[in-house]
């Protein structure tokens, strides 16, 4: 579950199994199980066989896909319990036709999303429920990064924290950002965008601790 989304991607295409989806997502197995992550219309959900867990009172058991109700960036492992290892499925396809593949997502992710920057990718869940699938038919309304973008907020930022000029979904460190930056920026943003478009922006961000108080 510590493997690199990416480096599974690739080994994957490698040997003929078509994972590709898994190429352009940040971190790691484990938090792609845990958030069904999924970009390009493709997500765990869909090719996720089972997972082994390790329980809070230490025993170890394995999870079908099934039971573990996957939705968007969401799923229903048990409280606490921590990903060890999960079996993918994958279809069949020429290794060399899945590099071209993912070439071709890297191409579209550096031309659209901050990737030489520092950010802990897409900030907010889209209030459609489902990612961007990179098609030509994609609809953009409700998209985290369009009602972001129409409250004006592209650019926007506090301290060191900023909403990428880029893609304005993407909080970035510009290089002084503190946590309560951080934390500040995107509840600011939050508040804008329900006051804009009465929509309440869901993070997407797993945040660890409570904020600081103001001083």
């Amino acid at each position: 579950a510590g493997a690199l989304d990416a480096h599974v991607a690739r080994k994957a295409a490698a040997a003929g199994v078509d994972l590709t989806f898994l190429r352009t997502i940040p971190g790691a197995i484990g938090g792609a199980v845990t958030m069904n992550a999924g970009c390009y219309g493709s997500y765990v959900a869909d090719h996720l066989i089972e997972v082994d867990v390790i329980l809070r009172d230490g025993r170890r058991q394995t999870l079908s896909a099934a039971s573990l109700s996957l939705a968007y960036r969401s799923s229903d492992l048990p409280e606490g319990a921590v990903v060890v290892s999960a079996l993918f499925q994958g279809a069949s396809a020429d290794p060399d036709v899945l590099g071209a593949r993912m070439a071709d997502q890297l191409a579209k992710r550096d031309a659209t999303q901050p990737t030489k920057d520092r950010s802990a990718g897409s900030t907010f869940r889209n209030p459609a429920g489902f990612s961007s699938t990179g098609k030509a038919d994609d609809v953009h309304d409700l998209k985290a990064w369009k009602v972001i973008d129409d409250a004006g907020l592209r650019g926007f930022s506090i301290g060191g924290a900023q909403m990428s000029e880029k893609h304005p979904n993407f909080m970035i460190n510009t290089g002084t950002a503190t946590a309560a930056d951080l934390e500040k920026l995107g509840e600011e943003v939050r508040k804008r965008v329900f006051q804009n478009a009465g929509i309440r922006l869901e993070w997407e961000i797993k945040r660890v601790g409570e904020p600081a108080p103001d001083k």
